[in-house]
């Protein structure tokens, strides 16, 4: 109520904008290790790989800092834009750009037996997306069991 009408769609405006900005920096210093998925026309862009472990990318992001969401069938990511992420968008791009090329370096030395395999390499997103979409857990209920614990103890001030 206090940006008002103008504020709320000066907001609207560069959130985005900021998304359409990352959807062109994937498309064009990105491809073809990324990909877009999708046509974004908010403030969500989603983004994925048919060379690269998705996921491994995501965990590299999140130890810079980086909160990105999984997605899975098919693997993926997206970030959701906010008003932080205006003046950020540069730097995610540039720092997007240096963990694929980590990850493609990563990728090539196992391929010829000079680090860790692929699966070592796989992270928690790999982990908690690939519990997350068996059978097993489905009937167990882990997901929505592990969202209502969080959300009890975040809720526990």
């Amino acid at each position: 109520m206090s940006q008002g009408e103008s504020g709320y769609i000066s907001a609207c405006h560069g959130i985005v904008g900021a998304a359409k900005k990352i959807e062109r920096g994937i498309k064009e210093n990105l491809s073809p290790d990324l990909y877009i998925m999708g046509n974004p026309i908010t403030s969500v862009v989603a983004f994925s790989s048919k060379t690269l472990n998705i996921y491994t990318i995501g965990d590299a992001m999140t130890k810079r800092g980086w909160e990105l969401n999984a997605l899975q069938r098919p693997s993926a990511l997206h970030i959701a834009c906010t008003m932080l992420t205006i003046p950020a968008v540069d730097t995610f791009l540039q720092e997007l750009k240096e963990v694929v090329a980590e990850v493609k370096v990563s990728m090539a030395s196992a391929e010829l037996g000079e680090g860790p395999t692929k699966k070592d390499k796989e992270g928690d997103m790999a982990t908690l997306y690939g519990v997350a979409g068996t059978k097993i857990a489905g009937s167990l209920r882990i997901v929505p069991t592990l969202a209502e614990a969080f959300l009890d103890n975040l809720y526990k001030a």
